[in-house]
């Protein structure tokens, strides 16, 4: 039995509730971590992590580490598969928890979780992608960016399915579950819609 098919279950996915913080909006959605749940080969394994996520819908992938400063996506969740080396990340912007992660993990991250890597920016090589060609913003947590933000990030759609398990497992039966957050009203801001932001130097495959 392959690492996927033990996840089917979901009870191997760790759940973390994050809160806004005043700073950093978060999401009622909880960030999902996949332990050790990719099966890397030898050569070319960011490529394999790649054409994982894409089978299952989430694409605008790119390879390399993760910043070391708190940021966030107001108009997109995020996939991160770790491919190589291990880090420790805070999650929620200053004072929030602390994850140690490392190659063959995965995070997914919903729109609006900060997250920071303090560790340096390469120490691990890792995939991101999103859901449904997304093109992500980077928010800082300026003062600036919020309420838009906020109503940004009501908008943002549950995938379809889970950048690891497909269809019907993973986040798709986790989320589905949590029927919290409002809906945002006609009339808002377009999770397209564009920030400034700091420039990204991220390899696009």
């Amino acid at each position: 039995m392959g690492k996927r098919e033990l996840y089917f279950s979901n009870k191997y996915i760790k759940k973390f509730y994050l809160t806004d913080d005043g700073r950093f909006p978060n999401n009622d959605f909880p960030v999902l971590y996949y332990p050790n749940v990719l099966d890397l080969p030898p050569v070319f394994p960011a490529l394999r992590v790649r054409k994982l996520f894409e089978s299952n819908g989430w694409t605008n992938s790119w390879k390399s580490g993760i910043f070391t400063y708190h940021h966030y996506h107001s108009n997109t969740h995020e996939a991160l598969g770790i491919v190589r080396g291990k880090t420790r990340l805070c999650l929620g912007g200053e004072g929030g928890m602390i994850l140690d992660v490392q190659q063959g993990d995965v995070l997914v991250l919903p729109a609006g979780t900060a997250h920071k890597n303090l560790g340096a920016e390469h120490d691990v090589l890792c995939v991101g992608a999103y859901p449904d060609r997304m093109k992500y913003n980077i928010m800082l947590g300026l003062q600036s960016e919020r309420p838009a933000a906020d109503e940004m990030i009501k908008v943002v759609p549950t995938p379809a399915r889970d950048p690891v398990l497909g269809r019907d497992m993973g986040l798709v039966l986790l989320w589905k579950k949590m029927n919290t957050r409002k809906k945002g009203e006609a009339g808002g801001p377009s999770p397209n819609q564009t920030y400034p932001k700091r420039e990204d130097k991220r390899v696009k495959f």
